[in-house]
C-alpha cells in the first residue's frame, strides 16, 4: 500500500492542481492527482495536499464538484515540466469527454473536460472567494505559469488560490485497482468507524437518523472512503485505523487532505425577514415568501428545516442562510424563528363556553348555541416553535461546505 500523509511544507518550487475528471460512471480527481504524485520523479516531494469545494450551483460541476491542489518542492523547474507535459497527454487528457447518465442522478451532466495548472506563486485569494459563491469563466481566471486543458483549470486554479484560513481535513483513502474493475461493493468495518465517530474530533461519518454511512461514496469511483475530522492527526490516524482492520478491504494508498469542508465559506452574512406567506409543494417542500422579496426553498430532504418552514405563517419574523440559485430562490441551509406572531381566536361564550362567531364583517359576534351577541374581539395565542433554535439538514442531506450548526 502506498500511503502519502505529510501536511508539512517546505521551500516549495510551486503549486500544481486539477480539476474535471470524474463522471458519475467512474473516475475521481483525488485519485488522478494520487496517481500522478505516485510516479513524481525522485527529486520532487509533494506537501499541503488540498482538496477545495467549489460552487454548488455551477452549471458544468463535477460529481463531487471539488479540485485538488498540492504544492511540489525540487531544484529542477524544466524537468518537472517536462514529465508534466508527459503525464497530462498520456493519463489525464484521455479522460476528457468522458459522460455517463443516470436516472438516479437528476442534474444535467456535461463531458469531463480535464484541466490542471503550475503556479510558481500562489494567486490572489478573490480567485477562491469567486468561485465557491458564484459562476466563474475561463476568461475570469489569472494566468497560470503553465496551464492544460479546458473547464478543469477553473477549480484547479481556485484551489490553488485558498487561503486557507479556516479548514478541516479528510483522510481519502482509494480501492484496488481489481475491485474497482469487478465493481464489488465497498468493504469497511463499521464496528471500527462507530469507534471514529466517538472522537469528537471527527465529523460526517454515520447519519444515525437515516443509518446511513457517509463516508463512502456510491457508485463505480476509486474511492474506498473520506474520513472527515477537525484536525489533521484525527483524520491520520482514523483512517489507517479503518485500514488495518481485517473487515475492511485492501486499499491502493490514502492522503490526508486540508480542505474548505464544514467552513461556510459559500455563505454570506445571515438574512433575516417578515414571513408574507408559505407553500407546501410536492412531497412537504416549502417555498416560503417574506416581506423583503426573498424566495426561500426548503427541500423534502431538509429535515428539521422543511418541518420548521411548515410551521411558519404569516407576520413570523425569521433568520435564515442559504445560497441563490439561478432562478433567485434561496435554498435554506438553516432557519430560526426570531419571532412568532400569535394564532388569533375567538373567544368563547360567557354564558354556554362555545366558541363566538361574527356575523359579518363589522358586526358583532354572536354565540351559535344561545345566540348571545358581544363585541368583535380576537384572543391573540402564542404560538411556540418546534424548534427554539437554529437548524438546518440532516448530515445526508447538508453541502460539503456547510458548518455544523452544532460547532
Amino acid at each position: 500500500m502506498k500511503v502519502i500523509f505529510s501536511n508539512q511544507c517546505g521551500e516549495n518550487m510551486g503549486w500544481l492542481a486539477l480539476d474535471d475528471t470524474d463522471h458519475l460512471g467512474g473516475g475521481c480527481t483525488t485519485y488522478t492527482l494520487f496517481e500522478l504524485i505516485q510516479n513524481l520523479p525522485d527529486e520532487y516531494t509533494a506537501s499541503e495536499f488540498r482538496l477545495v469545494r467549489l460552487y454548488p450551483f455551477a452549471r458544468q460541476r463535477t460529481r463531487g464538484n471539488a479540485a485538488v491542489a498540492v504544492k511540489i518542492d525540487g531544484d529542477n523547474y524544466e524537468v518537472l515540466l517536462s514529465f508534466l507535459d508527459l503525464w497530462w497527454n498520456e493519463n489525464i487528457l484521455p479522460l476528457k469527454g468522458m459522460l455517463t447518465q443516470s436516472d438516479d442522478y437528476h442534474r444535467k451532466q456535461s463531458p469531463t473536460d480535464p484541466g490542471m495548472v503550475w503556479f510558481e506563486e500562489q494567486p490572489n485569494e478573490s480567485t477562491y472567494w469567486d468561485c465557491v459563491t458564484r459562476e466563474v469563466t475561463l476568461v475570469e481566471l489569472p494566468a497560470a505559469t503553465k496551464s492544460w486543458g479546458g473547464h478543469g483549470k477553473i477549480g484547479a486554479t481556485a484551489a490553488i488560490a485558498w487561503p486557507s484560513r479556516e479548514y478541516t481535513f479528510e483522510a481519502i483513502s482509494w480501492r484496488t485497482k481489481k475491485s474497482v474493475e469487478k465493481s464489488s461493493d465497498r468493504k469497511v468495518d463499521l464496528v471500527r468507524l462507530a469507534e471514529i465517530d466517538e472522537d469528537p474530533n471527527t465529523f460526517m461519518s454515520r447519519d444515525l437518523r437515516s443509518n446511513s454511512v457517509l463516508i463512502s461514496p456510491r457508485g463505480n469511483c476509486p474511492v474506498l472512503f473520506g474520513l472527515r475530522a477537525k484536525t489533521f492527526e484525527s483524520a491520520k490516524n482514523g483512517c489507517e485505523f479503518l485500514i488495518e482492520s481485517n473487515n475492511t478491504e485492501s486499499v491502493e494508498g490514502y492522503v490526508v487532505f486540508q480542505t474548505n469542508q464544514a467552513t461556510d465559506d459559500h455563505l454570506g452574512d445571515e438574512m433575516s425577514s417578515v414571513v408574507d406567506s408559505i407553500e407546501i409543494k410536492k412531497r412537504g417542500t416549502v417555498k416560503i415568501l417574506c416581506d423583503n422579496g426573498d424566495e426561500l426553498m426548503a427541500f423534502a430532504e431538509s429535515g428539521d428545516v422543511k418541518i420548521l418552514a411548515q410551521w411558519l405563517k404569516s407576520g413570523d419574523e425569521v433568520q435564515y442562510n442559504g445560497m441563490k440559485n439561478e432562478d433567485n430562490t434561496i435554498h435554506l441551509e438553516r432557519l430560526q424563528v426570531l419571532s412568532a406572531a400569535p394564532e388569533k381566536h375567538r373567544p368563547k361564550c360567557s354564558e354556554c363556553d362555545s366558541t363566538l362567531k361574527s356575523m359579518g364583517k363589522d358586526q358583532l359576534l354572536r354565540c351559535p348555541k344561545c345566540r348571545k351577541r358581544f363585541a368583535d374581539q380576537w384572543i391573540n395565542v402564542e404560538r411556540i416553535p418546534p424548534f427554539s433554535k437554529w437548524v438546518q439538514p440532516p448530515k445526508d442531506s447538508m453541502r460539503h461546505l456547510s458548518k455544523p450548526i452544532t460547532w
